[in-house]
C-alpha cells in the first residue's frame, strides 16, 4: 500500500493590534462571522503594505479606529497553526497600542466588515477552550505570556 506524502500546511502572514481596556487587565478580541475562535483584530498583509500600515487599515475596517501609528509598539512576531482554518500555519506580527484608542467604546466596542463578534477577556486567566469557543494559539500561545511578561495584566 503506497502512502500519499504529506502536504506541507499553507502559510498567511497577518499583523494584529492588542487594545487593553482602559479599566480593567483584558483583551479586546473579535469572532470573524462562521467560526467560533476568537483572535485580535487584524488581518492579512496584503503586498507592498508594512505590518504596521495593515495593523492600521484593519482595525479601521474592523472596528472603525483610526489608530496613531506612533502608539503602535511591536510586541513580538510568531508563527503557529492557525486559528479558523485547518493545515495552515499564520505569522503574525503583533503591536500593543499605548492607551485607548480615540474613539474606542469600552463598555460596547463596535464591530463591522467581517467581524461578528466583539469581546473583552481577562489576559492573566484567559478562560479555557470549548467546543462552542477558542481562543487563537498565536493569541493564547504567544501574545498573552509576552503581555504577561511585560507585566501587562
Amino acid at each position: 500500500m503506497c502512502k500519499s506524502p504529506k502536504q506541507s500546511p499553507k502559510s498567511v502572514v497577518v499583523a494584529a493590534v492588542c487594545l487593553i481596556h482602559p479599566d480593567r487587565p483584558e483583551l479586546l478580541m473579535v469572532r470573524k462571522k462562521g467560526t467560533s475562535s476568537f483572535m485580535l483584530p487584524g488581518g492579512k498583509i496584503e503586498t507592498d503594505e508594512s505590518p504596521r500600515a495593515t495593523a492600521v487599515r484593519e482595525i479601521a475596517e474592523e472596528l472603525h479606529l483610526d489608530l496613531d501609528p506612533d502608539r503602535l509598539d511591536l510586541l513580538g512576531s510568531w508563527t503557529t497553526d492557525a486559528a479558523n482554518e485547518p493545515d495552515t500555519h499564520v505569522t503574525g506580527t503583533v503591536f500593543l497600542h499605548r492607551g485607548t484608542p480615540d474613539g474606542l467604546n469600552a463598555q460596547d466596542p463596535g464591530f463591522f466588515s467581517e467581524i461578528d463578534e466583539a469581546e473583552w477577556f481577562p489576559i492573566a486567566d484567559l478562560p479555557q477552550d470549548t467546543p462552542e469557543r477558542a481562543f487563537a494559539p498565536l493569541t493564547r500561545n504567544h501574545v498573552i505570556p509576552e503581555l504577561l511578561n511585560r507585566g501587562v495584566n
